[in-house]
């Protein structure tokens, strides 16, 4: 999308995204709408990510930031998971979440949160949010990248890796390992 280098009329990307003239932008380059509605949030965890990144707001590119949104069922998850690009902070429009990352020694760093609260997960850790009330709940996260990516944990290693390690990895039988993974299995 835009960017300030851009000096030629041929086809220019920066990280992976192609820069617009500043001739041509449009102030829909920089408008998305998609976080004003809650989304539903009848998934099988309960929660559901609406994002505003580079993908649905082109003028971000070369910005460093981006949004989403997060709407979660009564006592809704969204599961651990990890930004390898972003650092992120949460405001909590609605409802009462618990939250949550793992430090790089393994040390839980928790809390409960409440409307108007805020809270940050460093970049690259494991991280989590549970709504704690019988109530729905939102919160709207911001990150300090264009495309913080996301990498759940649960999904990633029982869509991905052979049984064998899981099996050795989580002190479990194969059978239970194959069990586990048909829910994870990837999508054709």
């Amino acid at each position: 999308m835009f960017c300030s280098l851009l000096i030629t009329n041929e086809a220019v990307k920066v990280n992976g995204y192609t820069c617009k003239d500043s001739t041509q932008i449009t102030p829909e380059d920089f408008y998305f709408k998609g976080l004003a509605n809650i989304a539903a949030t009848n998934t099988s965890t309960g929660s559901v990510v609406t994002g505003a990144n580079v993908e649905k707001l082109p003028g971000l590119n070369t910005l460093g930031l981006s949004m989403s949104r997060i709407d979660y069922a009564p006592n809704g998850l969204n599961p651990p998971h990890v930004h390898p690009r972003a650092s992120e902070i949460i405001f909590v429009l609605e409802g009462q979440l618990y939250v949550g990352f793992v430090t790089t020694a393994g040390k839980l760093i928790a809390k409960n949160l409440n409307k108007g609260d805020v809270f940050t997960f460093p970049k690259g850790l494991i991280h989590f949010q549970k709504n704690i009330a019988n109530s729905p709940a939102s919160v709207l996260a911001a990150f300090d990248s264009q495309l913080p990516g996301t990498q759940s944990l649960v999904a990633s290693l029982f869509g991905a890796l052979p049984d064998d390690i899981l099996a050795k990895s989580f002190q479990l039988k194969h059978k239970q390992v194959k069990k586990i993974k048909l829910r994870y299995a990837p999508k054709k």
